[in-house]
């Protein structure tokens, strides 16, 4: 079969004036395209819609499927992250950039290991028919045809009344309690008796109500402060978050970065009781100690694919405020080594130790025996890669997700030796609170 001819994107360019995030979330319910991806990284947003092409990773292999070509398949070898990349490389179409996320259970396969992933899709990534990137007041819009283009612009020039969507707060405290801390008890367990350093385990918690996913993706992200914020509908499955921390970011000159948090206090928005719990973060032994293992690790992992000498911690146990709560954060950095490309950094710190635990293979093993089902999305990734060889990942947490009718809610915390059970489950309420107490109902007006 010949060659499939590149396909250029229409574009266009216009002024914006108006609030990015609204703009995406108008784009995410027009209807113009089933699958979807809203992507914020720092003060740039994208949104992506439709399929020009489209990769998924389960465990018999990965395919690509892609507009007037041959789909292509390339069984498991167990090195699934060369085959997506492999794959990605043989997209046709010109300065492309895909969209799309990774399941947690990738971390038990991406070294060859079939044991405890499933059926499921471990990746699914889209190179999109429509994109439309916000960036310093003005909006980039790329499609696959001109009806399209003309869709678009017609969807981002359109400013339509904002009508304010009432958030209805959930209580997370009200279930999950005495599974949770018997959890954690039976994992400080564990540590005391020398089988792993750290595991974050986590809780989920069921949201009843029909929920509004858009209006609590605005709700939520005019209060949260993220890394990173997302909002996705690929494959039947939903979610919005508002992550903490990036799992990696990889320049397209081979800069590396990844960025752990770890020790949590939570943020109350009053001055004096905040700061009260900043210096009981700062002076918590536990904390400090839950943190530090991790930046070892983040480094350590870096080592691996970067050039020798460059991997360093530019900053160490900073704080940074996330929605309801505040974290210790960190960031190691490096150089990627020759031969080595953005799959190689990714494969070599996911997933994020932050969401994982130490070592990890010890606490895969751990998150298996005590949590009370896959993880899926949660404490995955949300990512963009592109022709450049730059990605940029998002550390999937803070989120609502949404599935065959279900929606609910995750979140987890990091257990070491001084653990108590109270403490974790506390932890995690109030790193739920970060989404539950923005959850829009369907019908409320939206936030848009």
């Amino acid at each position: 079969m010949s060659p499939i001819a590149p396909r250029h994107y229409f574009e266009t360019q216009l002024p914006l004036t108006e609030d990015p995030l609204l703009v995406a979330a108008r784009l995410a319910d027009s209807g113009l395209h089933e699958s979807y991806v809203v992507y914020e990284n720092g003060g740039s947003w994208s949104y992506a819609g439709g399929v020009r092409a489209e990769l998924t990773l389960d465990r018999t292999g990965a395919r690509l499927t892609q507009e007037g070509g041959a789909d292509a398949f390339r069984p498991w070898d167990g090195q699934p992250l060369r085959l997506v990349s492999d794959l990605l490389g043989t997209v046709a179409v010109p300065y492309w950039r895909a969209y799309g996320w990774a399941a947690f259970e990738l971390s038990y396969a991406k070294d060859g290991d079939l044991d405890g992933i499933g059926d499921g899709r471990l990746m699914h990534l889209i190179v999109p028919r429509a994109e439309v990137r916000f960036e310093a007041g003005h909006a980039l819009l790329r499609a696959a045809d001109q009806a399209t283009l003309d869709a678009l612009l017609t969807t981002v020039s359109t400013t339509a009344p904002a009508a304010a969507g009432q958030p209805r707060p959930l209580d997370v405290h009200a279930t999950g309690g005495t599974q949770y801390r018997e959890a954690v008890r039976r994992a400080v367990a564990e540590i005391n008796a020398g089988e792993l350093h750290k595991v974050i385990l986590s809780r989920v918690v069921e949201v009843d109500e029909e929920v509004d996913l858009t209006g609590t993706y605005v709700a939520g992200r005019r209060g949260n402060n993220p890394a990173r914020s997302f909002m996705l509908n690929l494959g039947g499955t939903e979610a919005i978050g508002f992550s903490p921390e990036i799992v990696v970011q990889v320049s397209e000159d081979g800069r590396v970065v990844s960025q752990p948090l770890a020790g949590t206090r939570a943020l109350t928005g009053d001055l004096l009781t905040d700061e009260g719990l900043r210096a009981d973060l700062f002076g918590s032994p536990k904390e400090v100690y839950e943190h530090a293992i991790s930046v070892k690790v983040g480094a350590d992992e870096l080592v691996d694919v970067c050039v020798a000498g460059s991997v360093e911690v530019p900053e160490f146990m900073a704080i940074r405020e996330r929605g309801s709560v505040q974290h210790l954060a960190s960031r190691v950095a490096g150089r990627l080594a020759p031969g080595r490309e953005a799959w190689d950094a990714f494969g070599a710190v996911f997933p994020a130790v932050t969401a994982s635990g130490v070592p990890k293979s010890a606490a895969y093993d751990s998150i298996r025996r005590h949590e009370p089902e896959s993880r899926g999305l949660y404490s995955g990734a949300v990512l963009t890669v592109d022709h450049t060889g730059s990605m940029d990942a998002a550390l999937v947490l803070r989120s609502a997700y949404r599935k065959d009718g279900r929606t609910w809610l995750r979140a987890g915390a990091g257990i070491v030796g001084h653990s108590t059970p109270e403490r974790e489950f506390e932890e995690t309420c109030e790193k739920l609170d970060s989404v539950a107490r923005f959850l829009v109902p369907a019908g409320a007006g939206g936030a848009r």
